[in-house]
């Protein structure tokens, strides 16, 4: 098993660690979940029948882990909100990551902010599909949806994507004013 472990590590890491930090915007949660995710799979691997890749596989369940994040985070914060006022605070990481400075492009920084103006559904496909290469069959197995539904939150997502970014355009121009961010 550790053999395997290490194997499906070394092939498959930066896929997971890429569509977790997509989802969550946020390198050390990104690389805290990924490490959920193969504790996930050291436990279920017996359970692994194989009907779908191994990529396919891990995938669904660090979409179940990033599910399982947003349920607990949305938790936790409104248990936290109910009892701070936080208009009075403001609490900003200055440091940038190093995915930031790799988008150096304008256009390319207009997409990633416009990604998170999509829905959660939209969000999922356009990552899966797009960033994580995916064929519709594979993201469909991901998301555990049909193939039809993938096909249409796809188009539906695109064409929202299309909308936003030209909007962001004619407002003024490709940069991001830092306070949208």
């Amino acid at each position: 098993m550790n053999s395997v472990f290490d194997e499906i590590y070394d092939q498959y890491h930066h896929d997971i660690f890429q569509f977790l930090f997509y989802l969550v915007k946020n390198r050390e949660q990104a690389e805290d979940l990924s490490q959920e995710v193969y504790i996930r799979v050291i436990k279920s691997y017996n359970r692994f029948e194989g009907k779908s890749s191994v990529k396919t596989w891990i995938l669904s369940i660090a979409r179940n882990v990033a599910i399982d994040h947003f349920r607990k985070e949305k938790n936790w914060k409104d248990r936290v909100f109910s009892h701070f006022n936080w208009v009075d605070f403001e609490i900003k990481d200055q440091r940038p990551i190093p995915e930031e400075i790799a988008l150096k492009n304008e256009k390319v920084q207009l997409l990633y902010h416009c990604l998170d103006l999509c829905t959660v559904d939209q969000k999922l496909v356009l990552i899966t599909r797009f960033i994580q290469d995916l064929s519709i069959t594979e993201t469909a197995e991901v998301l555990g949806w049909s193939e039809s539904k993938v096909k249409t939150t796809q188009h539906r997502a695109l064409k929202n994507l299309k909308k936003v970014m030209e909007d962001k355009l004619k407002e003024g121009g490709t940069a991001i004013d830092d306070n949208e961010k």
